[in-house]
């Protein structure tokens, strides 16, 4: 009785050594897994940017569409008559801001509301473009990121590194 008594003990420790092998191996497998996850939305990011440089490409030899020096891009789609603003002056706008899938992360238009801002406190590509405007005009915007938010990104919807496209109607130049 001794006997089967040690060899059944035996038998539940080698068990319990086996289960808990299996979890600790389990569990490292599942920690991988996370990290992967983990690593995907950074995967997904860069793939993006990826392809916003491609649209950036692609777009600059599309009927209409004017490169700067600085390598904004833009289309007029209606010529102001008014006056242009200068970097110093503060200006009175309705906008509508993508990344270049078309993911909308702001609009002036939404709220109902147009904005007015010192143009030499906005991005860079902002600062240029709105200066080749006249009022009453509105023109589309393909920014490249280094004219936006650069690699910091902004606001959690845009990553680092993204292009930018902007739809925007200079209303005033106060």
């Amino acid at each position: 009785m001794t006997l089967n008594l040690t060899a059944s003990l035996s038998a539940v420790l080698k068990l319990a050594t086996v289960l808990m092998l299996a979890a600790t191996i389990s569990g490292c497998s599942e920690s991988d897994q996370s990290s992967d996850d983990q690593a995907t939305p950074q995967s997904e990011k860069e793939e993006q940017v990826s392809e916003s440089k491609s649209f950036l490409e692609e777009n600059k030899d599309k009927p209409g569409i004017i490169v700067t020096e600085s390598g904004l891009q833009y289309r007029v789609l209606l010529e102001g008559t008014g006056k242009s603003p200068k970097a110093t002056d503060t200006v009175t706008v309705h906008y509508e801001g993508t990344l270049t899938d078309g993911t909308k992360f702001d609009s002036s238009y939404d709220r109902g509301t147009p904005l007015s801002f010192p143009l030499n406190q906005v991005i860079r590509g902002w600062t240029e473009g709105l200066q080749l405007m006249k009022e009453g005009g509105k023109y589309k915007f393909f920014i490249p990121s280094e004219l936006a938010y650069g690699p910091r990104g902004a606001g959690g919807v845009i990553g680092p590194n993204e292009d930018l496209i902007f739809t925007v109607e200079l209303i005033r130049v106060n």
